[in-house]
């Protein structure tokens, strides 16, 4: 009898629990279930990693909350105590008895220079009139890079291109410089009128520069990195820095303003850039928006949430195998099946033989010839020459590919 054939009727309907009761049924009363996951059961899964993550993120928001808020940096700024500030050179002069009086205004800078003789450390230049500066008696340093720095160090000429900071020697008379030894320092390369200092020579100029000017001696620097918190204890950055800054005289310090104030800068005949823009922009942009708004809402309908499902059945590998070879047979594909059996013998030989993945052909043949002592020729022919023509040729090739990592192998 066969094992598919319905038991005989024995006239009494089958006890409740009893181990010939039937299966309970699903809705389309074939004994089948739902194996897609659950909210429940996708929660159960995933409650661990949701809440971990909600951790992190609200401790991240706590310290953001609570940490102390720090301004951004102002390069080269005497009260500065960042990196890039000046605030360590400014205790050190005052330590000295220098006189240091931080500015952040064109105006309050020539209050202080018609208040009697003053040098003038200039490090910032985006919310003043470089004019107004230029007029201004007395000595200055000018530490750039600036924009516009030729207009308050009239008779400077900027040499294209950056150098990179390093440390240099002065190569020099100036004794500012010479008694400093080497700095740490870069920047733009100048050149000065006639009768001009420069020290730290570059190919194109010097990146420090001293003149005797109208109002004044003006200093030009390049770089001002050798003055910052960050740099000042390397080399001789502290001692050229106070060199060039004790001359005996008090020194104002034009700096960023800790609050910028709002400027408006307008572009040509007074317009600003939404004026510039041609009126077609508008819609462009809306039309654009509009276009991103239908595209994601089409891609997101037509790609749905990944389904998980449980395997009807499972396949062993070798059944797999077996299968494939079946195929390819029926389609009489010995090209194909010789060129995967060619594919893993060389896959697998090619780490024995120390070879990596971008191994070439003469390289495989010859190492598996002189590891196996077969000839090369054969080798290289089964490995990598035409397909077989038939069953029994590609049978012959299965063996001899398996002979020779049989051979490796026992080596």
């Amino acid at each position: 009898m066969s094992i598919f054939a319905r038991p005989a009727d024995t006239g009494a309907p089958p006890q409740a629990g009893s181990a010939t009761s039937p299966a309970p049924q699903g809705a389309n009363g074939r004994g089948s279930y739902s194996t897609s996951p659950t909210a429940r059961s996708a929660w159960r899964s995933s409650r661990l990693i949701v809440l971990l993550g909600v951790l992190v993120v609200l401790i991240a928001v706590m310290g953001v909350l609570l940490a102390p808020g720090r301004g951004e940096s102002r390069p080269l700024d005497p009260d500065d105590t960042s990196l890039a500030g000046s605030k360590a050179l400014a205790e050190i002069l005052r330590g000295r008895g220098v006189t240091v009086e931080r500015v952040d205004s064109a105006q309050a800078a020539a209050e202080k220079a018609a208040a009697g003789d003053k040098l003038l450390v200039i490090t910032d230049l985006t919310y003043y009139d470089e004019e107004e500066l230029a007029r201004l008696p007395g000595d200055r340093l000018v530490v750039g890079p600036l924009p516009y720095m030729e207009r308050v160090a009239p008779g400077v000429r900027i040499e294209p291109g950056d150098n990179r900071s390093r440390s240099r020697e002065p190569e020099c008379g100036l004794p500012a410089a010479a008694a400093a030894g080497s700095v740490h320092i870069g920047g733009l390369a100048m050149r000065g009128p006639a009768g001009t200092v420069g020290c730290f020579p570059v190919e194109d100029g010097h990146l420090l520069v001293r003149f005797q000017a109208d109002g004044g001696v003006t200093t030009v620097v390049g770089d001002g990195s050798f003055m910052t918190n960050q740099r000042l204890a390397e080399d001789g950055n502290a001692a050229l820095a106070i060199n060039l800054l004790q001359t005996g005289k008090s020194v104002v310090w034009l700096a960023r303003p800790a609050d910028p104030p709002a400027v408006d800068l307008p572009g040509e005949g007074g317009k600003s850039i939404y004026d510039l823009m041609p009126e077609s922009i508008r819609w462009a942009i809306y039309m654009a928006i509009i276009a991103v708004a239908v595209a994601a809402f089409w891609r997101g309908r037509r790609l749905g949430p990944v389904v998980t499902e449980k395997l009807p059945v499972v396949v062993r590998a070798a059944e797999t195998v077996e299968g494939r070879g079946r195929l390819y047979r029926a389609r009489r594909a010995r090209g194909r099946a010789a060129a995967s059996l060619r594919a893993g013998t060389i896959d697998r030989l090619a780490p024995r033989l120390g070879l990596g993945s971008g191994a070439g052909q003469h390289e495989v043949v010859a190492a598996i010839a002189a590891r196996t002592g077969q000839d090369a020729h054969q080798v290289g022919t089964a490995l990598y020459g035409p397909p077989p023509t038939d069953d029994a040729g590609l049978v012959a090739l299965a063996g001899y590919l398996d002979f020779i990592e049989r051979q490796l192998s026992e080596l």
